[in-house]
């Protein structure tokens, strides 16, 4: 559990953390359409280049990124053996009924395993060099057009605050949870699958109900201290877009042309 990326942020001052947070929200979902564009071993190699360069401008160590793939490695390997074995085209080097094993199905799985990587690397990148509460004002100032359709915007930008404020606060929790069943006799690490399955029953049921414990604590405190919704509230932190932020954007136009230059 300590080694769980998601909702973490490092404090530091290089570049990127200095960067609007909307600006790195933008960039972050602009990519994960973008990278849709690649298709070949140069415009990969491209991806790879800048999300590089940004890890660098972070400032931050490699491992807080390799970390942040391991929680997926399954599913990541699950999905690149399922496009590898149902593939078809190209050099045919194994088959068996429907299954096999073809070039084109090899260079699809290399491109999948290459899309899981570096959507985990720019996502990773994006809540290690922001704080959860910017990343709330971010989202909720790109929502705000949504208003006029009478999308509760302030209302999700707060559950989403309360929910980043709490994933370290939950993680502790099943860190306490996990070491008293440790101390009746539960390990989490041995036998088969449904085996640890079944002990991590012991673990969700008072980890849910500390849960709504919480929220309905939470609740209580908000409605005791006069709390109405977000609508017309003034703000603490303020926004501030700069040269930066626009050169950001501008950099990112300019992958995408290089990208669509380079398909083939």
């Amino acid at each position: 559990m300590e080694k769980l990326i998601f909702g973490r942020y490092i404090p530091g001052n290089s570049w990127i953390h200095r960067l609007d947070p909307r600006a790195k929200l933008l960039s972050t979902i602009f990519f994960i359409f973008v990278i849709f564009l690649a298709n070949n071993w140069q415009t990969y190699l491209t991806l790879f280049i800048f999300v590089l360069t940004a890890v660098l401008l972070s400032e931050i160590k490699m491992s807080f990124f390799i970390n942040g793939i391991k929680p997926m490695i399954w599913l990541i390997l699950f999905t690149v053996i399922l496009q590898v074995l149902f593939t078809g085209g190209g050099e045919v080097y194994f088959q068996w009924g429907i299954l096999m094993i073809t070039s084109q199905g090899l260079m699809n799985g290399v491109f999948i395993f290459c899309r899981f990587v570096l959507i985990i690397f720019m996502s990773t990148l994006l809540t290690l060099t922001t704080m959860p509460l910017s990343l709330t004002d971010a989202l909720e100032y790109l929502m705000r057009p949504l208003t006029a359709l009478k999308v509760p915007v302030y209302e999700i930008a707060l559950m989403l605050s309360i929910a980043l404020r709490f994933v370290p606060t939950l993680m502790d929790e099943t860190e306490k949870i996990m070491n008293a069943q440790r101390a009746r006799g539960v390990d989490f690490g041995e036998g088969n699958v449904f085996q640890q399955m079944k002990a991590i029953v012991p673990l969700l049921i008072p980890l849910f109900v500390s849960s709504f414990n919480r929220a309905e604590e939470l609740a209580t405190a908000m409605e005791a201290r006069g709390y109405s919704g977000g609508e017309g509230r003034t703000k603490f932190r303020k926004l501030d877009w700069s040269a930066s932020d626009t050169l950001v954007m501008a950099v990112f136009v300019l992958m995408t042309g290089a990208l669509v230059l380079l398909r083939t």
